[in-house]
């Protein structure tokens, strides 16, 4: 890798895209067509108007928006007024959304018209009362009358696009906040100083050997960290385009990738796994892609996009919201099976350790702690919440809660949330690779794969399945069919058929909900049962 950029922040980055390639094709919507120019202006028009509803350095903008323009034209105007951007997850309403707000504190939300609802039920409610505007993107669903709510439209033709004054920002100074997903707790905000979101863009470039004449295409959501980074300020740095799609879609990929001559796919391994299941598509030959980034990538899933594709694939990195990137490889460089790549050196120091913090041998698991090389390289901590921060930065290392191991030639390989680690009758489990195998049985759609209490003080190994419609199989048939995939040990005791698993709002299973469920009526038990098996 080259040596990474100066301290800078993402205005900058806009201007220096300005100065080089005012009016190249820049970010696309679906067609919807914008300019960095055309960028600098709506976001102009807009952080006027924020201004005049009383937004100032340092004050909170949300946004409850789908991926589209407005989106991205709040970032900016946020950015250029020294204020901080808080993406939320569409998918928030009621509580979890009040949260987000109170917890922010935030000034002004610029909602889409089909969620004002969500917003018009709670703006009234006195945990809110820093709110003191919204806007609304479209047609609303229902009318906002706990605080002035403006037209998007209105806001913007009734502004001006003169420059924006220079607020002084800098690279340390915090762009935004993206909530954790809280699977233990209320979400926490992670504040994201200017350099590291331009500082990842910077990575991921050096990494995929991103060129200007790329066309990135994504259908990962703008409230998340790696749109905002990848496409929105990576462009900003590597020239090309980025093409942003509203949501995922299996079927319009392929159009998609077509329309825009895309020759970089951006997205989650759940997702290439999905397009790479689907059938042969007109469109899926003759294209321009070139590379798909996606983590992780099971080995069967990468030869079919390297394969029945043609394209080089990118799934050897790791890391978090808070830190990014700790393990990386440069695109093409080959990675070990089912690793994360290796420590990304130029940037971080990585180490694993135990629960002492002393760092474990080479082929032993341990947690994943970094520290960077240089200023404003990860998050600046948790918002409103210093001892939680003081927690993850114990003996001034962060600590990522992951658990990993390094191999002999320096490859990460990624094992479990240390939380949901499972230790029986002396042997580790890790629920990752459980769940990774129980993904293979035909019958099944959904798993998770956790603890309940033991009576020998450790843990008992339960799998909680969510089966295809119109599945046919039994819970000691599934058991049967585990015992030659998994070792002895591992072999489920407690199998449970649900509907549906418990998640929060961006998805994630809640496992502490299962843990604290338990053994249940409807839980089979392999000992009670009388199911045996040759322990070998």
């Amino acid at each position: 890798m080259t040596e990474p950029r100066p301290q800078t922040t993402v205005l900058d980055a806009l201007v220096g895209r300005l100065a080089d390639d005012p009016d190249g094709p820049y970010l696309d919507f679906e067609g919807d067509a914008y300019s960095a120019r055309r960028m600098d202006v709506e976001s102009s028009r807009l952080a006027h108007a924020l201004a005049g509803f009383g937004v100032a350095p340092g004050d909170r903008v949300a946004s409850v928006l789908e991926n589209s323009p407005a989106q991205v034209v709040t970032f900016f105007a946020t950015l250029k007024l020294g204020a901080i951007a808080v993406p939320i997850n569409t998918a928030y309403k009621g509580d979890f959304l009040r949260h987000q707000l109170a917890d922010s504190g935030s000034k002004v939300v610029v909602v889409q018209g089909d969620f004002a609802g969500r917003v018009a039920e709670i703006a009234a409610d006195a945990a809110l009362s820093d709110l003191a505007a919204a806007v609304v993107v479209g047609p609303p669903d229902e009318i906002i009358d706990g605080v002035p709510a403006h037209d998007w439209e209105q806001v913007l033709a009734s502004s001006t696009d003169a420059a924006v004054s220079d607020a002084g920002v800098t690279p340390a100074d915090i762009a935004c906040f993206i909530y954790t997903a809280g699977t233990t707790g209320p979400s926490k905000g992670c504040m994201l100083p200017h350099n590291y979101i331009v500082a990842l863009a910077d990575q991921i470039i050096r990494a995929w050997q991103r060129r200007p004449d790329d066309v990135v295409l994504t259908p990962l959501p703008l409230f998340h960290f790696n749109a905002i980074s990848v496409c929105v300020v990576g462009t900003l740095l590597a020239g090309g385009q980025a093409s942003i799609a509203r949501r995922f879609s299996v079927s319009r990929f392929w159009p998609e990738v077509k329309r825009t001559g895309a020759t970089i796919a951006s997205m989650l391994g759940s997702l290439a796994i999905l397009i790479a299941d689907a059938d042969d598509h007109p469109d899926q030959s003759g294209h321009r892609l070139r590379l798909c980034a996606a983590a992780p990538m099971p080995p069967d899933i990468d030869r079919i996009w390297q394969d029945r594709f043609g394209c080089t694939t990118f799934s050897a990195g790791y890391g978090l919201t808070e830190a990014s990137l700790i393990s990386v490889l440069d695109a093409g460089e080959p990675n070990a099976v089912g690793a994360a790549g290796k420590p990304n050196a130029h940037d971080f120091d990585v180490r694993l350790v135990d629960d002492d913090d002393v760092e474990v041998a080479v082929g032993e698991i341990g947690e994943i702690v970094c520290r960077p090389q240089r200023p404003n390289l990860m998050f600046a901590g948790y918002w409103h919440r210093p001892e939680v921060t003081v927690e993850v930065l114990r003996n001034l290392w962060f600590h990522t809660g992951d658990l990993g191991r390094l191999d002999d030639d320096g490859f990460l390989f990624f094992v479990d949330r240390k939380k949901d680690y499972l230790r029986r009758r002396g042997e580790n489990i890790s629920s990752f690779e459980m769940e990774r195998t129980f993904h293979g049985h035909p019958a099944i759609k959904d798993v998770a794969v956790h603890s309940v209490p033991s009576e020998q003080g450790e843990d008992e190994v339960k799998v909680t399945v969510v089966l295809q419609a119109d599945a046919q199989v039994s819970e000691e048939e599934l058991c049967a069919w585990s015992v030659e995939r998994v070792p002895y040990f591992a072999v489920p005791r407690y199998i449970e058929f649900r509907d549906d698993l418990p998640r929060n709002p961006v998805g994630r299973v809640l496992k502490y909900e299962l843990r604290d469920d338990g053994v249940t009526k409807t839980t089979w038990d392999r000992e009670a049962a009388g199911f045996t098996f040759d322990r070998r």
